[in-house]
């Protein structure tokens, strides 16, 4: 992934080699990319009520994994329509959008980063971690993601975290 400050200029030559391509679909989801990193910049400024407020890598992430939810949902929404041809072209976006993103863990590789975390929690908290502690679980299995760069499906995490609880 690279540095957010330049994750915008990255995005704008992708957006130039799309369009010397003549590929409209995927310029189209760069320039949302690149709109919605500029939205979440003004918000920040706005907020902060400075001038100058770069998007940090981890904001830049949010953003992108936000945007990818939103077209999963539209996805699901669009299949119960029975319009394949508009969950097509929201699938096509998740996969130009996460170019962009830190590779995303398999299931497998998360099971055992779950369990890493979970058996770090025991000892932390000295009993084991039981259903109750799901939040402080969660929080570890989090951290313990963005310490090692990776990202994954919260609805993911959040299964097998419950399924290590309570098993």
């Amino acid at each position: 992934m690279p540095e957010p400050a330049t994750l915008e200029s990255l995005i704008s030559q992708h957006i130039v080699a799309a369009m010397k391509a003549h590929d409209a679909g995927r310029a189209g989801t760069l320039r949302m990319i690149k709109a919605a990193l500029m939205n979440r910049t003004i918000e920040k400024r706005a907020t902060q009520k400075q001038v100058e407020a770069a998007l940090t890598q981890q904001e830049s992430e949010q953003v992108l994994t936000s945007m990818i939810k939103q077209r999963r949902d539209s996805i699901e929404q669009f299949t119960k329509g029975n319009r394949p041809e508009l969950a097509a072209k929201e699938a096509a976006e998740i996969v130009v959008i996460e170019e962009f993103l830190p590779k995303a863990l398999d299931e497998a590789g998360l099971g055992k980063l779950v369990s890493e975390a979970l058996a770090e929690l025991e000892t932390s908290l000295g009993h084991k971690p039981t259903v109750k502690d799901m939040g402080t679980s969660m929080k570890a299995v989090q951290s313990k993601l963005q310490a090692r760069g990776l990202r994954a499906e919260g609805r993911l995490v959040s299964e097998l975290v419950k399924k290590n609880l309570a098993g």
